[in-house]
């Protein structure tokens, strides 16, 4: 395929991260890069996926070439805008909510990033955030835009279904899908493993990337601007 078609931009949001290994080792064989949208959740392990148990894994994954951008530092949700420069976080696990301001809001976007510097310094960092979810607000978006950062969301056949129910979306059928529609230029989400997924959906990981790359399609990190 020319290069002037545009590559499909594989994201990585942290997850679990029960399969994260696995998926790594998917992305090393084929040469994909992917970026990866950090936060410090729980993980599989009993420790959060950016304290020091986890850094070798991300060191290598810099090492690899790929491309990193924060998720946010506790991986909340962003629940609406009860005034002029300011945004309501609430977390799903019950563990409170917050109202933020624009510093506090910056201050959560750039932990992450602060974090992955202290793991790898010489990673590469994108001026790229992405929220839990994908679930923006405007003034959400506005005062991360006045961090430097732009929102980066996902395209809907990006959407290759790896936190949806197994039961319900077997892998079998959410592979088939994955390779039929992906297009060039779509924006790919992601996760180093979802707790909830089983069998995950890693397991087939490696038949949508054979299957894409057979249809001519490349891979890429995404641009320091972002894909709209």
């Amino acid at each position: 395929m020319p290069t002037s078609v545009p590559p499909v931009y594989l994201t990585i949001d942290t997850g679990w991260g029960r399969e994260a290994e696995a998926i790594a080792a998917i992305l090393r064989r084929h040469q994909i890069r992917a970026t990866l949208f950090l936060a410090n959740e729980p993980s599989f392990t009993g420790q959060d996926t950016l304290s020091d148990s986890w850094a070798p894994f991300w060191r290598a994954r810099a090492a690899e070439g790929h491309a990193f951008a924060t998720h946010t530092w506790r991986h909340w949700y962003f629940r609406g805008d009860p005034a002029p420069g300011q945004v309501r976080y609430v977390s799903r696990q019950g563990q409170g909510a917050e109202t933020l301001d624009g510093p506090a809001l910056c201050a959560e976007l750039q932990r992450p990033l602060d974090r992955l510097r202290e793991i790898a310094p010489a990673a590469q960092v994108l001026p790229l955030w992405r929220a839990p979810g994908g679930r923006t607000t405007p003034n959400a978006l506005a005062m991360a835009a006045a961090c430097g950062l732009t929102h980066q969301g996902w395209t809907a056949n990006g959407f290759w279904g790896d936190e949806l129910d197994g039961a319900r979306y077997p892998n079998p059928v959410l592979a088939r899908h994955a390779i039929k529609r992906t297009r060039p230029g779509e924006v790919v989400v992601l996760h180093w493993g979802v707790r909830s997924r089983q069998p995950p959906f890693a397991a087939v990981l490696e038949e949508v990337v054979s299957g894409l790359l057979a249809r001519g399609l490349r891979f890429a990190t995404l641009p320091p601007a972002g894909v709209r």
